[in-house]
């Protein structure tokens, strides 16, 4: 069924075309029940594991993979030329091949234990078998940038003797190489597939029966019912919406096609640029993977790499994750007063007690998610909780009630949510496989800390780079695996809190999004709004700005993320952070109370800049700064 808006928008397509995950195969008939009974099965597993206790870490780990590799070859064909609607007999013979691969762990685990280390000739072959059939799932449900980093790891791996200076080693022939990667939890079975083998799968599900619910149309219409009256309310919809919506979605691209189909065609409608409607979707949405208390994927991941709980990560998020927020708001408002623009008439929009009335109860698995996180629950059995939670509360009101059609539906649409991140968690373990038993890791933290010099602005500045290069390509949960494990020692090694140089990864590879010239989600935004792509990526990246600025200023300042930081030290912060966006996206928009002038622009920047950066000093010195911008434009319009 293809899903449209009001206005005739096919979201399934839209999709398919800026989303790769999005664009596989859909059947009718038997195929349809095939892909249906392997997609719940694979739901079931999980709530079972999770209700009962998982299996020994590889077993849960194979059995995961198996079930997700036999979707992506039944769901996702070889070629593009191939038809959407029927399985090609290669793709039919592959997703066998593919289930079996892993459940030969399965099947001889004990016999693989027994003999650890010294691999049989069918081991190697299952195994190489093994690898190259996840890089071709890769290929398949992610892009090629993220298998064609895998085989340059896989080739250093090899060629380690040949390779002149400080990256050379003694080299990995197959055998060991294949044994490190499928048959030990250092490779393909390692951490990121752990994570996703036991929580991130039952959050995407909870994401899957979260929707079911109605609750997206929920916080549409209370973004809405907030800000829709305002200056430019469109856009302020659409960054409060994008940012709830976040906290459910965890692709920038299907949070643009969920909610850019309504309010895109609005701020249009009230005069904003296509380039600019474009735009604000596309940040905002990029930024819901930052928003707590559901971040993305790689969110997880970073909670099981920095060793600390998943409601630590989230507390250290919310901060950073309002700043971004409140700069793209900042941005809307001030080009509203630019342009002129008024918020739509109130009489058109809905009240927000009856928004509340209708729909509010839909929030309360949410809110208990953070409330079980706090309590000490482990993120499996608070996403447990809370899927049974949203069935529940669905069913206070017949207008948001699910039918068990809806329920077990939910189940396989979970399922097929999942692939992309648990074949991308894969794709990174070979990579993190060979930067363990090549010592590649050390090598490149050393050699990066070499070229900065030992000064870390640079050492960051590297680290962005590498984040954002990566992330034009590769999925955030995969170029997150890859920062941390490569770029990450390195910031550490430099003295800074481990969870803030994870953070700082965690943030550029998310921002790519964003980021000319590969910006995907603004791509999507301008699909949308029939507008440039490029000049839509630009504007989003100036919106984003937020996103680029304070994860320099966390690392210099730990505080920011609430680390060993009181409340007074935190209100602080916010207050004087909040303040400093203010100039920050006065300068970068051009108007205050008025046009800016080259000199206001540069002084409500660098007063902004100060402001958000803690410190007592820093922050009298950016008000001073400021308020004479202020003043100077306060003069300007007296005289007009």
């Amino acid at each position: 069924m293809k899903a449209k808006d009001g206005a005739g928008f096919n979201v399934d397509e839209f999709l398919a075309k800026y989303d790769r995950e999005s664009d596989y195969r859909r059947y009718n008939g038997f195929f349809r029940l095939v892909i249906a009974v392997i997609a719940i099965s694979f739901s079931l597993f999980h709530i079972y594991t999770g209700i009962f206790g998982t299996l020994d870490a590889i077993l849960q780990r194979a059995v995961h993979l198996s079930f997700a590799m036999a979707l992506v070859f039944l769901l996702y064909p070889a070629r593009k030329s191939w038809s959407r609607e029927h399985l090609h007999l290669i793709d039919g013979i592959l997703a066998v091949v593919a289930a079996l691969a892993p459940l030969y762990i399965v099947f001889f685990y004990q016999e693989l234990v027994t003999r650890a280390g010294m691999a049989t000739p069918l081991d190697i072959a299952v195994g190489t078998l093994g690898v190259l059939l996840v890089l071709e799932a890769a290929r398949r449900v992610v892009g090629w940038p993220i298998v064609t980093i895998a085989v340059i790891f896989v080739i250093y791996a090899y060629a380690g003797p040949y390779i002149p200076g400080v990256f050379a080693h003694r080299g990995v022939n197959l055998t060991q190489l294949v044994e490190h990667l499928y048959f030990t939890t250092e490779g393909i079975f390692g951490i990121p597939l752990g994570v996703s083998s036991t929580f991130i799968f039952l959050f995407i599900l909870f994401a899957s029966y979260l929707e079911k619910t109605g609750l997206g149309q929920f916080f549409i219409d209370l973004a809405n019912a907030v800000a829709g009256w305002a200056r430019g309310g469109p856009a302020k919809v659409s960054v409060i919406s994008s940012g709830f919506m976040g906290t459910i979605s965890g692709s920038s691209v299907a949070n643009v096609a969920g909610t850019g189909s309504l309010t895109i065609p609005m701020m249009k409608k009230l005069g904003y640029k296509p380039e600019f409607a474009g735009a604000v979707e596309a940040a905002a949405s990029t930024g819901g993977q930052l928003m707590p208390p559901i971040m993305g994927a790689a969110a997880f991941l970073m909670a099981e790499f920095v060793g600390m709980p998943y409601i630590e990560i989230v507390k250290a998020a919310v901060i950073p994750a309002l700043l971004y927020f409140t700069g793209i708001m900042l941005g809307v408002h001030f080009e509203a007063r630019k342009s002129g623009m008024e918020g739509i008439p109130r009489d058109q929009l809905p009240r927000i007690g009856m928004v509340l009335k209708e729909r509010g109860h839909l929030a309360i698995p949410l809110i208990a998610i953070i409330y079980l996180l706090v309590k000490g629950f482990s993120p499996m059995k608070a996403a447990l909780w809370a899927i049974a939670l949203t069935i529940i509360t669905a069913m206070i009101r017949k207008s948001t009630r699910i039918s068990v059609r809806d329920i077990i539906k939910g189940l396989e649409d979970g399922a097929r949510s999942a692939l992309g991140v648990i074949i991308a968690c894969a794709t990174a373990g070979i990579i993190i496989g060979v930067v363990t038993k090549t010592g590649l890791g050390l090598k490149l933290g050393s050699a990066l800390i070499d070229l900065a010099n030992g000064n870390l602005l640079l050492t960051l500045f590297f680290t962005m780079i590498t984040s954002i290069l990566l992330g034009m390509g590769v999925p955030t949960t995969a170029n997150y695996v890859i920062t941390s494990t490569i770029a990450a020692p390195a910031v550490i090694g430099l003295g800074v809190p481990i969870l803030a140089a994870h953070m700082f990864a965690f943030y550029f590879g998310i921002i790519a999004d964003v980021t000319p010239p590969v910006a995907l989600a603004a791509f999507a935004g301008s699909g949308i709004a029939r507008s440039n792509p490029m000049k839509t990526g630009i504007n989003a990246a100036k919106l984003a700005i937020a996103a680029f600025i304070v994860p320099y200023i966390f690392v210099m300042s730990p505080v920011l993320l609430m680390i060993d930081a009181h409340l007074s030290q935190v209100l602080l912060v916010v207050i004087t952070a909040v303040v400093g966006m203010v100039g920050i996206a006065a300068a970068v928009s051009g108007y205050f109370i008025t046009y800016g002038r080259f000199y206001d622009r540069i002084m409500f920047f660098i007063g902004g800049l100060l402001m958000i950066s803690p410190g007592l000093y820093t922050d009298l010195v950016g008000l001073i700064i400021m308020v004479f911008a202020y003043m100077l434009q306060r003069i300007r319009l007296s005289k007009k």
